[in-house]
C-alpha cells in the first residue's frame, strides 16, 4: 500500500497534467491486478479521500499566526446615520471606538487634534457619554483618516493577540511623523 500511494504521489508530481481519475484508475489496477474494475463510487471515494489529505496536508503547514480574539463591537444600528453612510473602515472604527473607551483612551491621535481639545483617539469618536449610558458622538474620525487608521491598526494588533501596551507602542512609532500625540 505504501509503495502505491507514493508512486502515486510521483506520477502526480512527475506528470501535474494527468487527470485525477487516470491516477486512481492507475491506483485501482495495481491494487487488484485487475484494471478499470471498480465502480466510480469507489473512486470518488478514493478521490474524497486524497483530496482530504492534502487539504490536512496544506492546513497543516499553514503559518497563519491570526488568533480568533473577538473584538467588541459596537451594533451599527446604534451609530448615527452620518457614520452608517460613511465608508466600511470608519464605520468599523466608530463601532470599536465607542465600546473599548477603557482601551482607548490610553491610545493617542496623532492628527493634531489635541488643539480641539481631544486628549485621546477615543475623543475622536465619542465626545461624551451621559447618566443614562447615552453615547453622543463626535464627528471629527469621519474626515480624518489618521484617526481612523489608528484605531484600524490597533484592532489589528490585538486581533493578531497583540496587547494594548505593545499597540501602543507601534501607534507611537508608526505616526508620530504625523504630529504631536494628544495624550499629555
Amino acid at each position: 500500500m505504501t509503495f502505491v500511494m507514493s508512486h502515486l504521489a510521483y506520477k502526480l508530481l512527475r506528470y501535474p497534467a494527468l487527470e485525477i481519475i487516470e491516477l486512481s484508475d492507475y491506483y485501482w489496477a495495481i491494487r487488484s491486478r485487475r484494471p478499470y474494475m471498480f465502480s466510480k463510487t469507489r473512486k470518488l471515494l478514493f478521490l474524497s479521500l486524497i483530496v482530504v489529505l492534502l487539504s490536512t496536508a496544506i492546513s497543516a503547514c499553514s503559518t497563519s499566526t491570526s488568533s480568533d480574539v473577538h473584538l467588541y463591537m459596537l451594533p451599527m444600528d446604534q451609530m448615527p446615520a452620518d457614520v452608517q453612510a460613511a465608508p466600511v473602515a470608519v464605520q468599523e472604527a466608530y463601532q470599536f471606538a465607542s465600546i473599548n473607551p477603557d482601551i482607548m483612551k490610553d491610545i493617542p491621535c496623532y492628527c493634531g487634534c489635541g488643539d480641539i481639545g481631544h486628549t485621546s483617539n477615543y475623543d475622536c469618536y465619542v465626545s461624551d457619554i451621559d447618566a443614562q449610558s447615552t453615547i453622543k458622538f463626535d464627528n471629527h474620525a469621519l474626515g480624518c483618516s489618521i484617526c481612523v487608521d489608528i484605531t484600524k491598526d490597533l484592532m489589528r494588533m490585538l486581533q493578531d493577540g497583540k496587547t494594548p501596551t505593545e499597540a501602543r507602542t507601534y501607534v507611537d512609532a508608526t505616526y508620530a511623523k504625523y504630529g504631536p500625540s494628544n495624550i499629555p
